[in-house]
Protein backbone atom coordinates (compact mmCIF):
# COMPACT_ATOMS: atom_id res chain seq x y z
CA UNK A 1 0.00 0.00 0.00
CA UNK A 2 1.30 3.48 -0.86
CA UNK A 3 1.14 6.55 1.36
CA UNK A 4 -1.66 7.97 -0.80
CA UNK A 5 -3.68 4.74 -0.41
CA UNK A 6 -3.03 4.66 3.34
CA UNK A 7 -4.19 8.28 3.58
CA UNK A 8 -7.42 7.43 1.78
CA UNK A 9 -7.95 4.52 4.16
CA UNK A 10 -7.26 6.83 7.13
CA UNK A 11 -9.79 9.34 5.84
CA UNK A 12 -12.42 6.61 5.56
CA UNK A 13 -11.65 5.39 9.09
CA UNK A 14 -11.98 8.95 10.42
CA UNK A 15 -15.31 9.39 8.63
CA UNK A 16 -16.53 6.15 10.22
CA UNK A 17 -15.32 7.29 13.65
CA UNK A 18 -12.97 4.34 13.97
CA UNK A 19 -10.36 6.09 16.12
CA UNK A 20 -8.59 2.92 17.21
CA UNK A 21 -7.76 1.71 13.69
CA UNK A 22 -6.99 5.27 12.61
CA UNK A 23 -4.49 5.59 15.46
CA UNK A 24 -2.85 2.30 14.46
CA UNK A 25 -2.61 3.44 10.84
CA UNK A 26 -1.09 6.76 11.91
CA UNK A 27 1.57 4.95 13.94
CA UNK A 28 2.32 2.63 11.03
CA UNK A 29 2.74 5.46 8.49
CA UNK A 30 4.22 8.21 10.69
CA UNK A 31 7.85 7.75 9.64
CA UNK A 32 7.01 7.33 5.96
CA UNK A 33 4.91 10.51 6.00
CA UNK A 34 7.74 12.46 7.66
CA UNK A 35 10.21 11.13 5.10
CA UNK A 36 7.95 11.95 2.15
CA UNK A 37 7.44 15.49 3.46
CA UNK A 38 11.21 16.00 3.28
CA UNK A 39 11.69 14.37 -0.14
CA UNK A 40 13.49 16.21 -2.90
CA UNK A 41 10.69 15.38 -5.36
CA UNK A 42 7.82 17.83 -4.93
CA UNK A 43 5.31 15.14 -5.95
CA UNK A 44 6.20 13.09 -2.88
CA UNK A 45 5.87 16.20 -0.70
CA UNK A 46 2.44 16.92 -2.23
CA UNK A 47 1.20 13.46 -1.21
CA UNK A 48 2.70 13.79 2.26
CA UNK A 49 1.19 17.19 3.03
CA UNK A 50 -2.21 16.14 1.71
CA UNK A 51 -1.99 12.99 3.85
CA UNK A 52 -1.61 15.05 7.03
CA UNK A 53 -5.22 16.17 6.66
CA UNK A 54 -6.47 12.78 5.53
CA UNK A 55 -4.86 11.10 8.53
CA UNK A 56 -6.26 13.86 10.78
CA UNK A 57 -2.69 14.14 12.07
CA UNK A 58 -3.06 16.95 14.60
CA UNK A 59 0.47 16.33 15.88
CA UNK A 60 1.96 17.39 12.52
CA UNK A 61 1.11 21.10 12.73
CA UNK A 62 4.76 22.19 12.67
CA UNK A 63 5.39 20.02 9.64
CA UNK A 64 2.32 21.54 8.02
CA UNK A 65 3.70 25.02 8.69
CA UNK A 66 6.80 24.04 6.71
CA UNK A 67 4.58 22.92 3.83
CA UNK A 68 2.89 26.33 3.73
CA UNK A 69 6.33 27.84 3.08
CA UNK A 70 7.52 25.25 0.54
CA UNK A 71 8.98 26.46 -2.76
CA UNK A 72 6.46 24.41 -4.77
CA UNK A 73 2.96 25.86 -5.28
CA UNK A 74 1.58 22.30 -5.43
CA UNK A 75 3.04 21.52 -2.02
CA UNK A 76 1.74 24.80 -0.54
CA UNK A 77 -1.68 23.92 -1.98
CA UNK A 78 -1.63 20.44 -0.41
CA UNK A 79 -0.62 21.90 2.94
CA UNK A 80 -3.46 24.42 2.69
CA UNK A 81 -5.97 21.65 1.95
CA UNK A 82 -4.81 19.80 5.06
CA UNK A 83 -4.88 22.95 7.17
CA UNK A 84 -8.43 23.69 6.04
CA UNK A 85 -9.52 20.16 6.93
CA UNK A 86 -7.81 20.11 10.34
CA UNK A 87 -9.08 23.58 11.28
CA UNK A 88 -12.78 22.90 10.68
CA UNK A 89 -13.19 22.01 14.36
CA UNK A 90 -10.06 23.76 15.63
CA UNK A 91 -9.88 27.45 14.65
CA UNK A 92 -6.64 27.75 16.60
CA UNK A 93 -4.88 25.88 13.80
CA UNK A 94 -5.58 28.78 11.44
CA UNK A 95 -4.86 31.35 14.12
CA UNK A 96 -1.42 29.80 14.68
CA UNK A 97 -0.40 30.39 11.05
CA UNK A 98 -2.48 33.48 10.30
CA UNK A 99 0.56 35.61 9.39
CA UNK A 100 1.67 33.00 6.85
CA UNK A 101 -1.85 32.81 5.42
CA UNK A 102 -2.02 36.59 5.11
CA UNK A 103 1.30 36.50 3.25
CA UNK A 104 0.07 33.77 0.90
CA UNK A 105 -3.20 35.61 0.23
CA UNK A 106 -1.46 38.86 -0.66
CA UNK A 107 1.85 37.87 -2.23
CA UNK A 108 1.90 34.29 -3.48
CA UNK A 109 2.60 34.04 -7.19
CA UNK A 110 0.09 31.24 -7.68
CA UNK A 111 -3.59 32.20 -7.86
CA UNK A 112 -4.83 28.77 -6.74
CA UNK A 113 -2.62 28.93 -3.63
CA UNK A 114 -3.98 32.40 -2.88
CA UNK A 115 -7.59 31.15 -3.15
CA UNK A 116 -6.85 28.12 -0.95
CA UNK A 117 -5.33 30.42 1.67
CA UNK A 118 -8.50 32.53 1.60
CA UNK A 119 -10.62 29.41 2.08
CA UNK A 120 -8.45 28.27 5.01
CA UNK A 121 -8.92 31.64 6.71
CA UNK A 122 -12.68 31.02 6.97
CA UNK A 123 -12.04 28.45 9.72
CA UNK A 124 -10.12 30.86 11.93
CA UNK A 125 -11.43 33.38 14.37
CA UNK A 126 -12.99 36.60 13.09
CA UNK A 127 -10.13 39.04 13.44
CA UNK A 128 -10.52 42.57 12.10
CA UNK A 129 -7.17 42.48 10.27
CA UNK A 130 -8.21 39.39 8.31
CA UNK A 131 -11.64 40.79 7.52
CA UNK A 132 -10.07 44.06 6.35
CA UNK A 133 -7.48 42.25 4.22
CA UNK A 134 -10.11 40.05 2.57
CA UNK A 135 -12.49 42.97 2.07
CA UNK A 136 -9.78 44.99 0.34
CA UNK A 137 -8.83 42.03 -1.82
CA UNK A 138 -12.47 41.45 -2.75
CA UNK A 139 -12.81 45.06 -3.87
CA UNK A 140 -9.59 45.18 -5.90
CA UNK A 141 -10.54 45.09 -9.60
CA UNK A 142 -6.95 44.26 -10.53
CA UNK A 143 -7.19 40.87 -8.83
CA UNK A 144 -8.55 37.77 -10.61
CA UNK A 145 -12.33 37.43 -10.33
CA UNK A 146 -12.28 34.01 -8.60
CA UNK A 147 -9.92 35.35 -5.94
CA UNK A 148 -12.03 38.48 -5.40
CA UNK A 149 -15.20 36.39 -5.12
CA UNK A 150 -13.64 33.99 -2.60
CA UNK A 151 -12.22 36.86 -0.52
CA UNK A 152 -15.57 38.67 -0.47
CA UNK A 153 -17.44 35.54 0.54
CA UNK A 154 -15.03 34.65 3.36
CA UNK A 155 -14.92 38.26 4.62
CA UNK A 156 -18.73 38.24 4.84
CA UNK A 157 -18.71 34.91 6.67
CA UNK A 158 -16.14 36.17 9.17
CA UNK A 159 -18.16 39.37 9.74
CA UNK A 160 -21.24 37.26 10.52
CA UNK A 161 -19.21 35.07 12.90
CA UNK A 162 -17.95 38.20 14.67
CA UNK A 163 -21.48 39.44 15.36
CA UNK A 164 -22.72 36.18 16.87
Amino acid sequence: MSLAEAAQRADALADDGNERELSQLRAEWDDELESAARAADFRERVVAYRAIGQFHFRSKKELLRRGLQDESPAVRGSALLSLERLSRDHPGDVNDVRAILHELVTHDGNEAVRRLAVVALKNGSSRPDTIQLLGALGGDDEQPRELRDAATKVAQLLRRKATK
